[in-house]
């Protein structure tokens, strides 16, 4: 085979893989996009037909309609969308905090595990044992020594975030593969060498899911912060609603910090799909 025929050959090989690659990725992309709306979909009907089939009243529960028409046809609508978005966005600042806490940590946590396994025997037993203590009864100590500011939500939000990524993480990075280990140490590679090039990139699935898994873990500790601690967002604003029976504010609030929990999961889903596919290793598809 001539030089040019080879060359021919290749180009068309590489044309072709690339092709494929587009291929698979708009597959994971509208996969995921149909999960998404199955899953909102899903919602809305057991939201509704909880309700019908417990026969609860319409005083306390309130439906996907009357949540619509609390914020387009209602005589406040635009002040209900205005006070629901400001809360939120007291809620989300509140939840980056602690998603970038906790997985920041995770991760670190994670590549210390897998550079000393040492550390790893001594450490991991105690973490699992303290995720098997409720976030609850951390709180007073927690609001104790760091007050109700910054600090107590990113600790709280952290918590939540924090346990769940280090499983997820630390196991990617001990699912390398030992061949290709065992290429980097022939080639004088350290451990930190096999770290980067051959168990972190082989962990992205696992990344994924510890950021898919943390998102909504982000929420719900902002939320708990927010109620036991700092009393602002929708967290701090739910009991106020409740007490003065202020219902359709309340499920409002819910529904919304639901939606954006589901939608930011589903975004990270999206990314993961996307990535993996172009990479060649979506956990689930072949391709």
């Amino acid at each position: 085979m001539s030089v040019a025929t080879a060359s021919a050959v290749d180009t068309d090989l590489a044309a072709r893989m690339r092709a494929e690659s587009r291929r698979a990725t708009r597959r994971a992309l509208l996969s995921s996009l149909g999960t998404f709306v199955g899953a909102l979909v899903a919602v809305l009907v057991i939201w509704q037909g909880a309700i019908l089939l417990f026969d609860l009243s319409p005083y306390v529960a309130k439906g996907p309609v009357d949540v619509w028409r609390y914020f387009t046809s209602d005589a406040d609508a635009a002040a209900n969308r205005a006070e629901v978005a400001a809360n939120l966005g007291v809620t989300m600042a509140d939840a980056l905090i602690g998603f970038v806490a906790g997985l920041t940590l995770a991760l670190l946590i994670a590549i210390a595990f897998q550079l000393s396994k040492g550390l790893e025997a001594a450490l991991m037993p105690v973490a699992l044992l303290l995720r098997t203590v409720p976030l609850i009864a951390f709180a007073p100590v927690v609001i104790m020594i760091f007050g109700r500011g910054f600090l107590t939500t990113a600790v709280m939000g952290g918590i939540v975030v924090l346990f769940p990524a280090l499983v997820n993480i630390a196991f990617g990075l001990k699912g390398a593969s030992p061949q290709m280990l065992d290429v980097v140490t022939v080639y004088g590679g350290g451990a930190l060498t096999k770290l980067r090039k051959v168990a972190m990139p082989g962990s992205l699935p696992a990344f994924f899911a510890a950021v898919r898994i943390s998102v909504p873990g982000a929420i719900t500790g902002a939320l708990l912060a927010e109620w036991l601690a700092t009393g602002g967002g929708i967290g701090g604003v739910i009991n106020g609603y409740f007490a003065q029976a202020k219902f359709t504010d309340m499920w409002a609030s819910v529904v919304v910090v639901t939606a954006v929990s589901l939608v930011l999961y589903n975004v990270v889903a999206i990314i993961e799909n996307t990535v993996l596919a172009r990479m060649g290793m979506h956990p689930s598809k072949r391709f």
